[in-house]
């Protein structure tokens, strides 16, 4: 045995030992225990053989507490995005509890630790993305920042990227990451910073020595060339400043084919190049004709750049620059949904235009800012994003899903609403909803909550979520008394009028348990489905409820979504169409449940599965009260393969014949 070997089991038996003082503490003294392990954690991920000792005690040490208390205490609500920074930081401790839980994720997405909270879909999905996030540590030496910051620490997440790569098999990891990342852009979110950070490190390993992409080198070359170079002129990624002059040189048949050159490149991916951005604003005085091609308008955005060039050439000097590049692609979208024509809707964009902004307002966009933007221009650039795509928003780790579903609907069905809102808070600090005609001010509400403000938002989510959060609850507050579930009362008040007064619900607040699920699967059949409520379509977005469950169909919690619409596919397949504002609507929900983006008549955004299915994880919806429909011609096999998928995923355990009952505060709906 080698001397390294030698050293390791040595390592391992002290790592052992601080294992079993730390199961055996009482919870309130574990963590004065911790750091003994997580000291001999760190060596052991040095030695070679070391990280995969600690991936096959991944199981043990979670049982023992060595995340109790901590952010990484449930994996499910860990965020890929944060692991380089968690990585690059000079504290050894958070450097290394990362580590270890990358690594226990690794032991689920292998099959060597069955995970209560996380499936190992859901943990391959995330060490795909994380090690996207971190190539620079398996392909770049190391900076003289990082040694200074780090110092020899630095070496532990370079140990920890090699592991991973090798046990997941690096060749499988690339083109799982270039797959990923053109199914995220193809529901084109609002916030795309994540899938540029992993395209930048793609490209940066395409220049790597040794470094070969094989049959996944031409998705990856659009990808790269999206940002950094979509057209001749910027081929070569040559730098904002450069490229200016190089557009000063060109005639006006290559400045027409620059900016059809961007605008095939945005549509194709969602992503705007920083060189597009810059486009725009040297063609905006003398070559304005040029508009259309450089934002690839169809007939009903050109129509619409006619009627409102001059708000449109204000948006465009407000906030496209090559900092808020994808203000382009929100602004191109604006005009192809045509709703510029809606009453109010220009008229508030010209006030959002020249809207003074709280410090409140300022202070939380401060942080998205650089040295060449300000927060209004954040602001402006958030407002035309959401309105272009409104089923590009996010909840980011925020735990309520609601305000996300709700801005949605709202950037939708009515516009003008949403913008007053902005108005509102971004200018005011307020904003008044009423609930059942008792005013609620969502500053109060805000000032007397304890909750921590997200930060990882779109900008127009970053002011309005924290006080639609806090006015949420207030009227959850007041419905507290009341028999059933609150949102019977809450969504048509938070809402809007749209919203159905009808409601139903398969689930007993107060057992969790199953109730009336025949009558339900019927009216959601009567109410929603084509064929049994007189090929009625849904006129408006309806909220509604979903149970989520895991690939293996255990129930993981309740959730908001919103649904779009009811129609059938290519393939004659009735699907519900609906928006999921978790940041990535594909998903396996077990029992072969598999949420679709793409390929079966998705519109970018939405969420679909075959309608029996989509009933199968629904728990409440709303309709209209005067739509009756017909449930009694629902057939029999139809509600039967309904209940069949409840029972044998989140409703195994509330069948009320089984005797088992289950708690008020964990299993009855509370979101």
């Amino acid at each position: 045995m080698t001397i390294e070997n030698q050293k390791l089991v040595e390592l391992l038996g002290d790592f052992d030992d601080a294992s079993r003082v730390l199961a055996a503490a009482e919870a309130i003294a574990k963590h004065a225990e911790i750091g003994r392990v997580l000291d001999t954690a760190r060596l052991i991920m040095l030695e070679d053989g070391g990280p995969a000792a600690l991936e096959s005690r991944s199981q043990v040490l979670e049982e023992a507490g060595i995340y109790l208390g901590t952010d990484w205490a449930e994996p499910q609500l860990l965020l890929p995005t944060l692991t380089p920074y968690s990585l690059a930081s000079a504290e050894a401790a958070t450097v290394t509890i990362e580590g270890l839980s990358e690594l226990r994720l690794l032991a689920v997405a292998l099959g060597e630790y069955e995970h209560s909270a996380i499936s190992a879909e859901q943990a391959h999905h995330f060490l795909t993305q994380s090690i996207a996030l971190n190539l620079d540590l398996l392909f770049s030496a190391g900076s003289e920042a990082e040694r200074v910051k780090q110092g020899s620490l630095a070496m532990v997440p370079r140990a920890l990227m090699q592991h991973l790569a090798q046990r997941i098999g690096f060749e499988h990891i690339i083109d799982q990451l270039i797959e990923e990342i053109w199914r995220l852009l193809r529901q084109r979110p609002i916030q795309v910073n994540p899938v540029k950070s992993m395209i930048t490190q793609i490209a940066i390993c395409q220049t790597s020595e040794g470094m070969d992409f094989g049959t996944s080198g031409l998705g990856a070359a659009r990808l790269v060339s999206s940002l950094y170079g979509p057209t001749q002129a910027s081929t070569g990624d040559p730098g904002i400043p450069y490229y200016e002059q190089r557009l000063a040189s060109l005639d006006g048949q290559a400045l027409q084919a620059e900016a059809l050159g961007f605008s095939r490149a945005m549509y194709d991916t969602g992503l705007v190049s920083p060189y597009h951005a810059s486009f725009l604003r040297f063609i905006l005085d003398d070559y304005e004709n040029l508009l259309i091609d450089a934002l690839g308008l169809s007939g009903t955005g050109r129509d619409g750049l006619l009627c409102y060039g001059d708000l449109i050439k204000a948006l465009i000097t407000e906030c496209v620059s090559p900092s808020t590049a994808q203000a382009v692609y929100g602004i191109a979208m604006l005009l192809e949904r045509g709703i510029l024509y809606q009453q109010g809707v220009a008229q508030s964009l010209w006030r959002q235009i020249n809207l003074t902004l709280t410090d409140w307002a300022k202070s939380r966009l401060q942080f998205m800012c650089d040295a060449t933007t300000t927060p209004r221009t954040r602001l402006m650039e958030g407002v035309v994003c959401m309105l272009g795509s409104p089923l590009g928003i996010g909840q980011g780790n925020n735990p309520t899903c609601q305000s996300a579903r709700a801005l949605s609907i709202w950037a939708t069905s009515d516009p003008t609403y949403l913008l007053q809102m902005i108005t509102a808070i971004a200018r005011d600090n307020d904003l008044t909803m009423h609930f059942e005609g008792q005013a609620i001010s969502s500053k109060q509400c805000l000032d007397a909550s304890l909750s921590l403000l997200p930060f990882d938002l779109d900008p127009v989510s970053m002011l309005l979520v924290p006080h639609l959060d806090a006015t949420y609850l207030e009227m959850g507050r007041l419905c507290i008394g009341r028999e059933g579930d609150p949102h019977c009362w809450i969504n048509p008040e938070f809402h809007g009028w749209w919203v159905g007064r009808g409601f139903c619900i398969n689930v007993d607040v107060a057992s969790g348990q199953l109730i009336d699920l025949e009558a339900f699967i019927r009216n959601f059949h009567a109410h929603y489905h084509p064929f049994y409520n007189g090929n009625q379509p849904l006129i408006h977005p309806q909220p509604a409820g979903i149970a989520i469950t895991d690939s293996a169909g255990r129930f993981v919690g309740w959730h908001a979504i919103a649904i779009m619409r009811v129609a059938l596919d290519q393939n004659s397949e009735m699907r519900v169409y609906f928006f999921n504002p978790n940041n990535d609507s594909g998903q396996n929900w077990g029992n072969d449940v598999i949420v679709s983006t793409a390929d079966h008549g998705e519109r970018f955004g939405e969420a679909s599965l075959p309608f029996e299915q989509f009933a199968s994880r629904l728990y409440i919806f709303h309709y209209d009260t005067l739509d009756y429909g017909e449930p009694d011609k629902v057939p029999e096999e139809s509600f039967h393969n309904v209940r069949s998928l409840i029972e044998l995923s989140w409703g195994l355990d509330r069948i009320p014949d089984t005797g088992l009952q289950a708690s008020a505060g964990s299993n009855g709906p509370h979101s």
